[in-house]
């Protein structure tokens, strides 16, 4: 194992090591579920061009860059076909729609809402904040290693640009 996959297990473990009162757990599990397929990044944007008819175009714009990250992020799942962590003694505490991690959409997603609505439309750093904890509870849930986040978080950042 080379040096950089054995930091991103030792991280992992630490995070997923973490993971071990219920009622947190349950509480990230939640938390977490709002990510799935954007859906609460897509529903913040239709809610504000639906809200904000002064800026619906830059809404819209936004909002379509989420998805675009979301619908980039699932191709890139299937080229790069990363399976999901399967580590025996820390299991996944949440079940997913596919095995395959790398990207993290949940991470993608979020940064890309977080620039592209950061750009005028929202605050920054409650944005930066829940995209942050939202990539986190994937790692702390079990279901994506760091580097998936990482580079979720990247994709997302680069997508979430184009829509400012």
């Amino acid at each position: 194992m080379n040096a950089l996959a054995a930091a991103d297990l030792a991280l992992f473990r630490r995070v997923r090591g973490a993971a071990t009162d219920e009622d947190s757990v349950a509480a990230v599990r939640r938390f977490s579920a709002l990510g799935e397929h954007a859906a609460v990044w897509l529903a913040i944007g239709a809610t504000g061009a639906a809200v904000d008819s002064r800026n619906r175009s830059r809404w819209t714009k936004a909002t379509a860059a989420i998805g675009g990250a979301y619908l980039l992020n699932t191709a890139l799942k299937a080229v790069v076909r990363r399976p999901r962590p399967d580590i025996e003694d820390l299991p996944a505490l949440m079940s997913t729609p596919t095995q395959l991690s790398f990207p993290s959409a949940h991470a993608a997603t979020s940064f890309a809402a977080a620039r592209a609505f950061s750009a005028g439309l929202l605050p920054a750093a409650p944005l930066y904040a829940l995209a942050g904890a939202m990539a986190a509870s994937r790692v702390f849930l079990g279901v994506h290693y760091p580097s998936d986040i990482v580079a979720g978080a990247a994709l997302g950042t680069a997508i979430g640009s184009v829509a400012r």
